[in-house]
């Protein structure tokens, strides 16, 4: 059996999720257990002077109460800057003072008001331009005293980390007489997660060791940070997940886990923790918000001689996963097209807010707006076509990406002219209510986060198989769709007849995580190399059997055959309990990490993937009305061309690709995050935020590009994580053509809309972000780089 027999096989899942049969972790609860809350800061910047929790140890009901004496650990990713509870200093509202484990969740609540807090207020920074101003208050004023894990970043003061690239001699491309220097800048906001299941998680201490059940993308990252956060070795730490309720990256990090394995060891019980929905707006890892600076030097000809950028990405009180992400502006904002000299900085800035996170094509998703923006008023100031002047600058076959990668094959031209065939399909508009219309095409390199994973396959007597991984299913589709797909026609079996195991840190070997773009990639060869292995075995067991030699052998249909008409055979089923009778049970056992493409020697500093294994390209065309006098944009039309290396499963493929078109549509109109002159988030929840509405949907006319190199099995590339990267580009620059105004920032809420249309925009220019040819970068307050 082929893969492309098994090509539309549909979601096992979907029924129990449909009518409700499906058990999440939120709905994890039984007679015994223990309800947990966290006692949250009211302030955003203070030490803390008292914080007693005597009174609420002894009220009724209370097992457990922790603070952060009982968590000794720091966690982070390139620094560990990060503790389990606020030790003595409070960084932002929200941020876990103690916790309580009680027999009722009125009863742990009740104890939180009980705990007496004394907290000195300090000064506080809740924007970028603050927290880099000179006289800026040091959020981590111990910064240099953080255990390092990653060496190459520059740090200093209230910036955490920067990642720098630097090829060519810039200056002298910018100082060329022939060249039209074109300077951009651009603000985005925060995007919230909104997955409907908030994080939760229910802890058992046993025998010496604790058991996590857990809503995450990221089980080995929740065991082993579970286990710094308290100090213990991370066998210690069983991390399994049920069922996922949304995620988009905000469960890639670790949570709320640690709070309630703490409990569960202290109390000797079992512990459950959910966050309500406030809390999960107050304190969640939003989409960062984030600024950019940047200029080219183009010629008369289009040519881009230079080009040097700035993206400052606010991390919040601690570096988390912005710290990581800061390696993504070399690959999206310096991507899509061929650049002369290169000199980008990318950096995560401390601010007395929530911490930020990764959301769907992270970073990607405003770099791509401010690039693609960027592009048009290049293409404006030399009097080019938008289109011509992408088509002749795209990345191709042979072509040097931002990091000096060289990149195979030429997608991004051919993938353009499939678009034009659309949009020269799509009936024309006729423009007489009085609306603005405008339309936009614009393009976006994206990459699949390889990284390492495993996979056994088990062989079952009656014919079916069992995968057993690391991996997470959180809706795209992966572990009910492609990994079975992948097993089953390597096999010769049906994809109903493969069993997933739920992700088992016990079971397993380590996996990254669910993101990125990388489960059917990553997950898919560990598991295609696991299953090949089972089919040696099989074949080898059959050929036994039939006195023939394994390569005269066919497997399809579910049996094993002599090839051939009328070749005599056995059922797999067959074959497998003869195997496992006369050897033992058949199993067999993969793995798979990146291959890891190199940088140009000398060019890149504090990157965690210098370059990129499997990049990903994707065409979206938008067609708008805007209100002139309302300000409302309305989107008529989206078209979407994406890479997909070869389609395992089509009509999958178009669900993710209408959702996170969907999904990029609120992050282009609608979503907005206000932080208030206390440091607080204004939304506190669905009737405040405001995401797209069954109305506000769109149709998505999809086509998809196969056949563009990628060394994921099968030929395969990630196809849920790029559809939204384009989509933020595709509106702005479109609202631009329609408007004639300078669009500058996300999200195109009618009152800014509005206000460009009757000039009242503010101009962005951002004094306090630095050049990226500053010497003293990252050097505020006289402190030394690290």
């Amino acid at each position: 059996m082929t893969v492309d027999a098994v090509m539309e096989f549909r979601r096992r899942d979907a029924g129990d999720k449909l009518t409700g049969r499906t058990r999440y972790t939120i709905d994890r609860a039984h007679a015994g257990m223990l309800h947990a809350a966290v006692l949250r800061a009211q302030v955003p910047s203070g030490r803390i002077v008292r914080l007693d929790v005597t009174k609420a140890a002894a009220l009724p009901g209370v097992r457990a109460v922790a603070t952060a004496t009982d968590a000794p650990g720091r966690v982070g990713i390139g620094i560990a800057d990060h503790s389990l509870f606020a030790e003595d200093v409070v960084r932002y509202i929200g941020e876990p003072l103690a916790a309580i484990a009680a027999d009722t969740l009125e009863q742990a609540t009740a104890a939180l008001e009980a705990i007496e807090v004394e907290i000195a207020p300090l000064p506080a920074a809740f924007t970028m331009e603050e927290a880099l101003a000179p006289d800026a208050p040091l959020l981590h004023a111990e910064w240099q005293d953080y255990e390092v894990l990653l060496e190459g970043g520059a740090r200093a003061g209230n910036v955490a980390w920067e990642a720098t690239v630097v090829r060519g001699d810039v200056d002298a491309a910018f100082a060329r007489p022939d060249v039209t220097v074109v300077e951009s800048s651009f603000r985005v906001g925060r995007q919230n997660h909104m997955a409907f299941e908030p994080r939760a998680a229910v802890a058992n201490y046993d025998e010496g060791r604790f058991h996590i059940e857990t809503s995450t993308q990221v089980p080995w990252t929740v065991r082993n940070a579970t286990a710094r956060f308290l100090g213990i070795p991370a066998s210690q730490v069983r991390v399994t997940v049920p069922p996922v309720g949304g995620a988009f990256g905000l469960k890639f990090d670790i949570a709320i886990e640690p709070f309630a394995a703490l409990l569960a060891k202290m109390s000797g019980r079992s512990v459950r923790l959910v966050n309500s929905r406030e809390e999960e707006m107050l304190t969640c890892l939003f989409r960062e918000n984030a600024e950019i600076r940047i200029r080219s030097a183009v010629t008369p000809a289009g040519e881009i001689a230079g080009r040097e950028a700035v993206v400052l990405m606010d991390c919040g009180a601690y570096g988390g996963e912005q710290i990581f992400l800061t390696t993504m502006t070399a690959h999206t904002l310096g991507g899509n097209y061929k650049l002369g000299a290169t000199r980008l900085a990318s950096r995560a800035i401390y601010t007395n807010t929530a911490p930020n996170g990764a959301f769907r094509a992270c970073n990607g998703v405003y770099n791509t707006f401010a690039l693609e923006r960027h592009t048009d008023e290049i293409a404006a100031a030399i009097g080019m076509d938008p289109l011509e002047f992408r088509r002749r600058n795209v990345l191709g076959d042979g072509d040097y990406g931002a990091t000096g990668q060289v990149f195979d094959g030429d997608v991004l031209r051919p993938m353009l002219d499939r678009m034009e065939a659309l949009r020269a399909a799509a009936p024309s508009r006729d423009p007489q209510d009085g609306r603005l219309y405008g339309r936009a095409t614009t393009v976006g390199t994206w990459f699949v986060f390889v990284g390492p994973s495993a996979a056994t396959v088990n062989m079952n007597a009656d014919g079916s198989a069992t995968l057993v991984t690391s991996g997470v299913e959180i809706g795209s589709g992966s572990m009910m769709q492609s990994l079975p797909q992948i097993v089953a026609a390597t096999l010769g079996i049906r994809p109903e007849d493969v069993i997933v195991r739920q992700a088992d840190t016990d079971a397993a070997g380590y996996d990254v995580g669910v993101g990125g773009g990388r489960q059917t990639v990553s997950l898919g060869a560990a598991s295609l190399q696991a299953a090949q292995e089972v089919r040696g075995k099989l074949l080898a067991a059959a050929a036994q059997m039939l006195d023939a030699a394994p390569d005269d052998l066919v497997m399809q249909g579910g049996r094993i055959e002599i090839a051939g008409p009328n070749g005599a055979g056995f059922t797999i089923a067959e074959v497998a309990a003869r195997a496992q009778a006369l050897t033992g049970p058949v199993a067999g056992t993969g793995a798979f990490t990146r291959k890891g493409v190199p940088a140009m020697p000398g060019c890149t500093a504090g990157h965690f993937i210098d370059a990129i294994d499997i990049p990903i390209f994707a065409v979206h065309d938008c067609e708008v009305a805007v209100d002139p006098d309302t300000g409302h944009v309305e989107v008529l039309s989206y078209r979407v061309v994406q890479d997909v290396g070869r389609a395992l499963n089509r009509s999958a493929i178009g669900g993710q690709i209408q959702g996170g078109v969907v999904q990029g549509l609120g992050y282009a109109l609608h979503e907005e995050v206000s932080i208030d002159a206390q440091g607080r988030i204004c939304q506190s929840g669905f009737e405040t935020y405001r995401v797209p509405l069954a109305s506000d949907v769109v149709p998505v006319e999809v086509e998809l590009f196969e056949g563009a190199p990628s060394l994921g099995p099968l030929g395969t590339k990630g196809a849920g994580e790029v559809p939204i990267l384009n989509v933020g580009a595709s509106v702005a620059c479109a609202v631009a053509n329609a408007t004639g105004a300078r669009v500058q920032e996300l999200p195109l809420t009618p009152p800014r809309v509005l206000a460009m249309l009757l000039g009242r925009q503010r101009e962005l220019a951002f004094p306090h972000i630095r050049p990226a040819w500053d010497d003293n970068l990252v050097r505020p307050h006289g402190a030394e780089a690290n």
